[in-house]
C-alpha cells in the first residue's frame, strides 16, 4: 500500500537532500511531499521534521509558518521522525541564543559543548562535525540491519539532554557523553544527519518508512 511521507518546511533545514534520500529508500508509488501546510502534515502517513541553524531563528520560523500545532500533533499520532534541529527543538529550552523556549514535547534541556582538551591537548572544535559512532541505547525497529556503534554524519554546537532517560535510544561522545537519539513510541529523533550518512542512514531512513507503529 503506497503511503504519503510529508517532510516539513519551514525554511531551516536542508530539504533537498533529505526528501532525495527518503525517495530513494521509498516504495514505487510512495509519496513525498516537501510542505508546510498544516493540513497536508496532519493527513500525511509519515512525518519528518529536518532543521539547522540556530534554536531562536528555529522557532520563529516554525511559528511564522505556523506549523507549532502540526508539529506537535504529528508527533503524537504517527510514525515521526526529527532530525538535527528537529530533535533538538522538542526539548522545553536551549541555552542557544542567551535562552530560547522550544516546542515542550519532552521535559529537558539543551546545551552547549564544554570547552573540553583531547588526549593530545588540542581542544576540542565545536561545531562537532563529520563521522562519529553511535552506541544504541535500546532495540528499537529503526536500527534493525544496522550494527552498534554504527558511525553517523554530525554537524551541531549544543545537544540534548533529556529529563526522562528512558527516552535515550542512542548515546554518542565527544566533549561529553550525550544523547544523539531519542525515540518514544511512534517518535524517533536523531542528532545526525541520516541522509548523509551514507549506508546506515540510507538503512535508518527505509526503516522509517517502512515502520509500522
Amino acid at each position: 500500500m503506497s503511503k504519503t511521507i510529508a517532510v516539513i518546511d519551514y525554511g531551516m533545514g536542508n530539504l533537498r537532500s533529505v526528501s532525495k534520500a527518503i525517495e530513494h529508500v521509498s516504495a514505487p508509488g510512495d509519496r513525498v511531499l516537501v510542505t508546510d501546510d498544516p493540513e497536508l502534515i496532519l493527513n500525511a502517513d509519515r512525518v519528518v521534521f529536518p532543521g539547522q541553524g540556530a534554536a531562536r531563528d528555529c522557532m520563529a520560523a516554525i511559528s511564522d509558518h505556523n506549523l507549532n500545532r502540526a508539529v506537535l500533533d504529528a508527533a503524537h499520532s504517527k510514525p515521526f521522525l526529527g532530525i538535527c534541529m528537529g530533535l533538538q527543538v522538542l526539548m522545553e529550552f536551549s541555552d542557544e541564543n542567551g535562552g530560547t523556549d522550544l516546542l515542550g514535547l519532552f521535559p529537558g534541556k539543551v546545551h552547549h559543548f564544554p570547552d573540553v582538551r583531547d588526549e593530545h591537548g588540542q581542544r576540542m572544535k565545536v561545531p562537532h562535525m563529520g563521522w562519529n559512532r553511535v552506541a544504541q541505547a535500546q532495540s528499537h525497529p529503526l536500527w534493525d540491519g544496522i550494527a552498534d556503534n554504527s558511525r553517523f554524519y554530525f554537524v551541531h554546537s549544543y545537544y540534548i539532554e533529556p529529563d526522562d532517560k528512558a527516552l535515550v535510544a542512542g548515546i554518542t561522545d565527544y566533549a561529553t557523553r550525550f544523547t544523539s537519539v531519542i525515540a518514544r513510541d511512534n517518535l524517533f529523533a536523531t542528532q545526525f544527519h541520516p541522509e548523509k550518512s551514507a549506508d546506515a542512514g540510507l538503512r535508518l531512513l527505509r526503516n522509517f518508512v517502512n515502520w509500522d507503529v
